[in-house]
């Protein structure tokens, strides 16, 4: 059965979540088998990448959000704001989830791969995913 974890974001940006799922990962006492992790919203989304060096995540940032800009005219969903529809490219071109081995009772990360909430909206959310590790 998943598991729940709430992310509190404190608006756009990469939220390491890295900790939180291998903790999960060790409660379920698989050790060996798939770790699943989907996040339940359509303006922020999932991503394994760099963790060692910050500004390789700020680089990725900066990138997509010149790629997908805010106040295009030809965006006709913009009742929630100038952040809504881009969130919502965003999240479509990443991942609303991801498959992790699980090896010997551990995520089957490399050396400089974490497991990150992408959040697209600028104000602060709280996001739901939810943690499946199976063998």
């Amino acid at each position: 059965m998943p598991e729940e974890l709430i992310c509190q974001t404190n608006g756009q940006g990469l939220v390491d979540i890295t900790a939180s799922v291998a903790a999960i990962v060790s409660r379920s006492g698989i050790r060996d088998g798939l770790c699943t992790v989907f996040v339940t919203h359509t303006s922020a989304s999932l991503l394994i990448n760099e963790n060692a060096d910050p500004s390789a995540r700020h680089d990725i940032e900066s990138w997509l959000n010149r790629l997908v800009p805010e106040n295009d005219a030809l965006y006709t969903h913009t009742l929630e704001g100038p952040d809504d529809m881009p969130a919502h490219i965003k999240a479509t071109l990443t991942a609303s989830s991801l498959g992790i081995p699980v090896m010997h009772g551990r995520l089957g990360l490399g050396t400089w791969q974490g497991i990150y909430l992408w959040e697209h909206r600028h104000a602060a959310q709280r996001r739901r995913l939810l943690i499946h590790v199976g063998s």
